[in-house]
């Protein structure tokens, strides 16, 4: 059964985010050391909480993978990964692994 990791980067009152790095440098990284288990990626980039309600995200990145097994080997190869959020952003990201429903 298909698993997703969700990484969230809350937005708070001194938050950075470079969203530039992130989309050309960051997800590169994540595909040159994670890319062999994943499905598939999106990104997200905040734009609003609801209607007149700022973003509480910078961006959220949703990665697919086959099964856990995929999940637990990309985790296995994301020290670089990990290691690089500093160059983007000072926010504390949130993770989510969630079962893929449809």
């Amino acid at each position: 059964m298909p698993v997703s990791l969700q990484v969230a980067y809350p937005v708070s009152e001194d938050s950075t985010f470079d969203l530039d790095y992130y989309l050309s440098s960051h997800m590169a990284l994540v595909g040159k050391h994670m890319g062999p288990y994943i499905e598939s990626t999106l990104v997200t980039k905040g734009l609003a909480g609801g209607p007149n309600v700022p973003a509480p995200f910078h961006a959220i990145a949703t990665i697919v993978f086959k099964d856990q097994d995929a999940l637990n080997s990309a985790l296995g190869d994301s020290a670089d990964v990990l290691a690089d959020i500093p160059n983007f952003t000072n926010s504390k990201p949130q993770m989510l692994i969630g079962e893929v429903m449809g």
